[in-house]
């Protein structure tokens, strides 16, 4: 991987919090109806390699933006409930399997791996702490991921979807562009130093592999722009998905066989997507 935790503590005088193959995996709040749930959650927990589980906000995070558009409260409230929204979808993750903790904090993160656990984060307290992010419709638990995994110095950032990516890599910018990352990730993941990978639901064996041998799953996730090694194609399944509501006229060619796909959410940028 291209920056471990030691030299990124090193380079900045700060203690190393992170040991040496620390993975972030998000798992995307479409994944709380899918059938590989369960899977996912017995492979973070196995204790292969550290983790840390980013939550997406999924059925929760639906109903924050079904009461802002009829009740028509502010941004701010809205951003502080998609971020509990997360919290509640983490929640449920650690109340389905035994070997992950809820952690708030970086201190409860090293308590949860000091455990032999995988911690699950609870994102409120410290993204409310942090007035660098904004509460802008152009940030969702991808960004967040990023950003933990830059405040973590770890070296994996995994984002697990509804939908499959072909291909050796494909630049962050372009998934943007796609909808299939919110507009600000590509920015929050060239600071984080973590190298990235975007992987489906469905291959969850190639990431129990990944925790064992340190090696990506799925498509790399590469920072700087340019052509992907092949061109990105989404396969993916008509389920719900972490992309935005309304398809740009990219995303609906990346689609193939699928160009009606309809996603739930109608309006993008929230934390718990």
């Amino acid at each position: 991987m291209p920056r471990s935790a030691a030299a990124a503590a090193a380079a900045t005088g700060e203690p190393d919090l992170a040991p040496r193959g620390l993975w972030v995996v998000k798992l995307g709040g479409s994944l709380a109806h899918s059938r590989y749930l369960d899977r996912w959650l017995s492979v973070l927990a196995g204790g292969s390699g550290p983790v840390v589980i980013v939550p997406g906000g999924g059925p929760f995070a639906d109903q924050v933006r079904a009461l802002q558009r009829r009740r028509r409260f502010d941004d701010a409230t809205a951003h502080h409930m998609a971020l509990l929204a997360m919290e509640q979808y983490g929640r449920m993750l650690a109340g389905l399997q035994r070997g992950l903790r809820p952690a708030a904090s970086r201190a409860e993160i090293a308590r949860a791996r000091r455990a032999g656990l995988a911690a699950v984060w609870m994102p409120t307290r410290m993204v409310l702490a942090d007035p660098g992010i904004a509460v802008s419709w152009d940030i969702t638990s991808d960004s967040l991921a990023a950003w933990l995994a830059g405040k973590l110095r770890a070296d994996g950032l995994v984002l697990v979807k509804s939908l499959a990516l072909s291909g050796g890599s494909v630049p962050a910018t372009v998934l943007a562009r796609k909808g299939i990352v919110d507009p600000a990730f590509p920015a929050y993941f060239a600071r984080s130093g973590a190298e990235g990978w975007c992987i489906d639901d469905a291959r969850h064996g190639e990431m129990a592999a990944a925790l064992k041998s340190g090696r990506g799953p799925g498509t790399q996730i590469v920072a700087a722009p340019g052509p992907p090694t092949r061109p990105p194609s989404i396969a993916g399944r008509p389920r719900r998905a972490n992309i935005a509501s309304r398809p740009t006229p990219d995303s609906t060619a990346m689609m193939g066989a699928a160009p009606q796909w309809r996603r739930r959410s109608a309006r993008r940028g929230w934390p718990g997507r």
